[in-house]
């Protein structure tokens, strides 16, 4: 009988660039590390999961400098040049490739409802989960973190 997996999870919340890299690159490190890993998106972070969401994602800067229009724009370009410097993969590539390497994404059942979306706008591979089932996950994670 093969061992058992350990698990991680992730929760993202937040479609902003700042709150979207970190549950990618811990999911797929965990994965890279023999982990089971899932990524469950809720509120506005679903909208990463949706087909074009990853590419609309902005950096939106903190405190009263996020208040004046038109900055997250430019904040936005900004950091998406400072992360192209990097080499780091955008936000799509960096989806795409934790699919490869298996790690699921989750779109939350409850926000799919109240924003009343429609399942076909997921991106492909995405599944549906409700609270209770990522609680079912989640209570036997190694690691689980809110991103």
């Amino acid at each position: 009988m093969a061992e058992e997996k350990e698990k991680a999870g992730f929760i993202c919340v937040k479609e902003t660039l700042d709150g979207a890299y970190p549950s990618l690159v811990l999911g797929i490190n965990a994965a890279r590390q023999g982990m089971e890993s899932k990524i469950f998106y809720s509120f506005m972070g679903l909208n990463l999961v949706l087909k074009g969401g990853a590419q609309r994602a902005k950096f939106i800067p903190p405190g009263v400098m996020g208040a004046i229009p038109g900055m997250s724009t430019v904040a936005t370009g900004m950091m998406k040049k400072k992360i192209d410097k990097a080499n780091i993969p955008s936000l799509q590539e960096l989806q795409e490739v934790a699919q490869l390497e298996g790690v699921e994404l989750i779109a939350c059942k409850m926000t799919i409802d109240m924003m009343e979306i429609d399942e076909d706008k997921l991106v492909d591979g995405v599944i549906v989960w409700n609270a209770e089932e990522f609680l079912v996950y989640a209570k036997d994670c190694k690691v689980c973190l809110f991103t």
